[in-house]
């Protein structure tokens, strides 16, 4: 199972006794900063959990898997996640 915004909003309420409304908005208000700092190409870092990155993609041969047709696929930023070492250790403790 995801977790989606309506979980981690509620996780929110019940750890710091915040309303629903101050929990969502507090969410949005970081979604948005992490947004703006990724689309004005800085990276996002974040302690002990990862880091956020874009990643130029350069123009490179592609198939249409509907037609199978050749095509080239245009230059692109992709955003990438590395988690730190110690949530990779987290993980793997289990």
């Amino acid at each position: 199972m995801a977790i989606t915004k309506a979980n981690v909003v509620e996780t929110i309420c019940v750890a710091n006794g915040f309303s629903k409304k101050q929990s969502i908005e507090t969410l949005e208000t970081l979604l948005e900063i992490i947004k703006q700092a990724l689309e004005s190409g800085e990276d996002v870092l974040v302690s002990g959990f990862g880091k956020f990155c874009i990643r130029n993609k350069k123009e490179r041969k592609g198939r249409n898997p509907a037609t199978g047709e050749d095509m080239m696929l245009r230059p692109r930023k992709v955003v990438t996640f590395r988690c730190s070492n110690k949530l990779k250790d987290k993980i793997n403790a289990n």
